[in-house]
């Protein structure tokens, strides 16, 4: 049987799916405890009622939409391996970069919770530990970074979260960073993946490639 997620994300225009599209994006924006059920509700413009029958308890929803994210970004790792796979390493990171940027800032609300998940204060016993995966592992074999993803020394799986927050924080922080530096969307979007590029690629030069042993 199908579980209300899986119904939502196969009909996105059915109510759950409308529902569910909403809770990603205000609770992206608000987080957990600055986004209400009404505020949800009144997006969709349906009543308190209608919301409660199709998906519960605000915790309910939002677990589906930590999960909905999850889903997502599991599927774009897996797309971009695909394209990046026995590439040099330079190539694939710079691949990488590209195509996970414009994911991310299509979908800021994947950033907005993840950051929400790793520096958002939560209060006790809110029941909330459900997380997203930082995906570290995957990200580290497919950059050759380890040999397989079950023997990942803390060092390598501090420098790909240093590469995956930092995007996540370019993304995030947009509203912050674009007026500092003067650019309309398009071309922060662009200086974001030059800057990140600037910074990763040579700081990945010195690792041993074990995708190419």
């Amino acid at each position: 049987m199908a579980t209300i997620l899986e119904k939502a994300r196969k009909d996105p225009q059915s109510m759950k799916g409308r529902i569910l599209a909403v809770a990603r994006r205000l609770f992206g924006q608000y987080g957990f405890h600055g986004t209400t059920t009404r505020m949800i509700a009144q997006e969709v413009a349906i009543d308190m009622s209608t919301l409660h029958y199709h998906w519960g308890e605000k915790g309910d929803l939002y677990e589906a939409v930590v999960l909905d994210i999850c889903s997502d970004l599991s599927r774009k790792l897996i797309e971009v391996e695909k394209i990046i796979h026995g590439l040099p390493r330079n190539d694939r990171l710079a691949i990488s970069i590209e195509m996970m940027t414009d994911y991310l800032f299509d979908h800021p609300e994947c950033s907005n919770l993840i950051l929400f998940r790793y520096f958002g204060k939560t209060r006790e016993g809110d029941g909330l530990d459900f997380k997203i995966p930082e995906f570290t592992a995957d990200v580290a074999r497919s950059m050759g970074l380890a040999k397989d993803k079950r023997n990942l020394s803390p060092q390598v799986r501090m420098e790909i979260l240093a590469l995956m927050n930092s995007i996540h924080n370019f993304v995030s922080g947009e509203n912050l960073f674009r007026p500092m530096v003067s650019m309309e969307r398009e071309g922060y979007i662009q200086l974001v993946k030059q800057t990140l590029k600037f910074i990763h690629l040579s700081a990945f030069a010195h690792e041993v490639d074990y995708a190419v042993e």
